[in-house]
């Protein structure tokens, strides 16, 4: 079978820095580099190092071509992908010594993937196939509806949060993986829980914690496996990436979220996005 990916593509312009910047403070950073980013990116990249067949589908400007051009290298399908007048999506992240981050995106080209790309994507799309969807792009709902149309399987992470987006997929969702604030946002805004949800299988990422997967019995809880991180960015989107792969490779949802776990282990002992989320061999090969 195979993944689609109406994703987004962003330049991420990583800096490191003492400590994550407060409001009217000037800091300096310790090191700036330049990474391929974007959570679609980083999970098609993901699905394609843990062995699936991916199809990105997206938009980047004339300075990001480039992007797309490593996408392919890194075994992504990028004939979806298209060039527009408008700059590609940066993000400005910052990481401090003990991982973690913050985040200004400009999206860029993201927001105005043109429909026709979509949908020639999507007219060589098979019965069983996935379509996955994040909240840094435009066309969401049209392609939750078009792929659950067709037959596919609609996978959803839901984030940056947003309750309007969120509640306008959610009939057409298959699965739904969301972090524990999200999860938290999402209750505040519909009073309902993630085992309330009318989605068959959804997971709550609990960093450090692991993950809760609510599926068709009872919840279950994953424990995550203890490292020392250096930056956690991209983390969630490797577990993403890791876990639909696995499912269209025809794994269980547990044997799924297990080798999902173990890359998103590695993936935040590593600086940067995209360009360094591990490969299924190093996943395997992985002994905590």
């Amino acid at each position: 079978m195979a993944i689609w990916n109406l994703g987004s593509i962003n330049v991420d312009i990583v800096y490191a820095v003492p400590h994550i910047l407060n409001a009217g403070e000037t800091l300096s950073s310790t090191g700036r580099k330049v990474f391929l980013g974007g959570k679609g990116a980083n999970m098609s990249v993901a699905s394609a190092r843990a062995g699936a067949r991916v199809n990105h589908i997206g938009a980047v400007g004339h300075d990001g071509v480039w992007a797309a051009d490593r996408l392919l290298e890194y075994g992504v399908d990028t004939r979806n992908i298209a060039v527009l007048d408008t700059d590609t999506a940066q993000a400005i992240i910052m990481v401090d010594p003990h991982g973690e981050n913050a985040i200004v995106l400009h999206p860029g080209a993201n927001i105005e993937i043109p429909q026709t790309v979509l949908q020639t994507a999507m007219a060589e799309a098979q019965t069983g196939d996935w379509i996955v969807l994040q909240n840094e792009t435009n066309l969401q709902r049209t392609a939750a509806n078009l792929g659950k149309k067709m037959g596919l399987k609609v996978a959803y992470a839901a984030a940056p949060f947003d309750a309007d987006r969120v509640m306008a997929v959610l009939p057409y969702l298959d699965f739904l993986i969301l972090n524990a604030v999200e999860a938290e946002q999402l209750h505040a805004a519909t009073g309902q829980r993630p085992e309330d949800l009318p989605v068959r299988d959804v997971i709550v990422t609990l960093g450090a914690d692991g993950a809760d997967w609510y599926g068709p019995s009872e919840k279950q809880h994953f424990d995550a496996i203890p490292v020392d991180p250096v930056d956690t960015t991209g983390a969630g989107d490797t577990f993403t990436g890791y876990v639909l792969a696995g499912l269209d490779r025809g794994m269980v949802m547990e044997q799924a979220i297990g080798l999902a776990t173990k890359a998103s282990a590695l993936m935040v002992t590593r600086h940067g996005t995209a360009d360094v989320i591990p490969d299924l061999s190093e996943v395997t090969a992985f002994r905590p």
